[in-house]
């Protein structure tokens, strides 16, 4: 596959399929095109592409129970970033997909420079550890590993999305620190930042329920955002 990153596509429209393809490999994205959930599922079993572009309408498997099985599966594709795309474009959806995982959200019809910059926004999330590389932070009975994207409490793995590891790095490197949502948005998607305002309160929420108790040293700061105390 070279240094090519691999982007799985899965929509039951032929002509988006598609024009999805045709912009992601001219942009020299290796891409590989589904037209159901049930192919996709059994694709992951011997496969795990860096990203994939999930539609949530689908036969038979629609997306939703796409994200939810990626997210439960194991190790090696459980993290995988996910975009939903769709035609449903309320706020409630929006939520809806990115509580079950989501990383990104681009509602039907989209233009496909927006697609592009999207695509790129979060493979460069998922895969950038600028500053923070080699860090390894212990903070009571959790250990965060910025090399390994791993977190863990009292040495057992926690799950959790490239984003929702990303926000927790970034909260506990700095604890007692306040992060605005704008700059949690910043460092997380940079100049590409096209989401919604509540995405990061969503993320948060997730981060919170799989850090059980630990989550309650994740502070609300009203009308600003977060921190991180000990």
């Amino acid at each position: 596959m070279n240094n090519k990153k691999y982007v799985a596509v899965v929509d039951d429209e032929p002509d988006i399929v598609e024009l999805i393809q045709y912009n992601l490999e001219k942009e020299k994205y290796t891409v590989s095109p589904f037209y159901d959930g049930e192919s996709f599922l059994n694709f992951l079993k011997d496969n795990s592409p860096d990203l994939v572009i999930l539609d949530l309408m689908l036969p038979s498997i629609d997306g939703l129970e796409v994200c939810r099985r990626i997210r439960s599966s194991n190790e090696k594709i459980s993290t995988m970033p996910i975009i939903m795309l769709t035609a449903k474009g309320s706020e409630v959806d929006k939520i809806v997909g990115l509580e079950m995982g989501a990383d990104d959200y681009i509602v039907k019809p989209f233009s496909p420079r927006e697609l592009i910059a999207r695509v790129k926004a979060v493979l460069r999330r998922t895969t950038a550890k600028n500053e923070m590389n080699g860090k390894i932070i212990k903070i009571s009975s959790l250990t965060i590993d910025a090399d390994r994207y791993e977190a863990m409490i009292n040495n057992e793995k926690i799950e959790l999305t490239t984003t929702e590891f990303n926000i927790l790095l970034i909260l506990a490197s700095k604890p007692g620190w306040v992060f605005s949502r704008n700059k949690l948005l910043d460092m997380l998607w940079g100049e590409d930042k096209i989401v919604l305002d509540r995405t990061i309160d969503v993320h948060i929420q997730k981060l919170r329920k799989k850090l059980g108790q630990l989550g309650d040293h994740i502070k609300s700061v009203h009308g600003v955002g977060y921190k991180f105390e000990k």
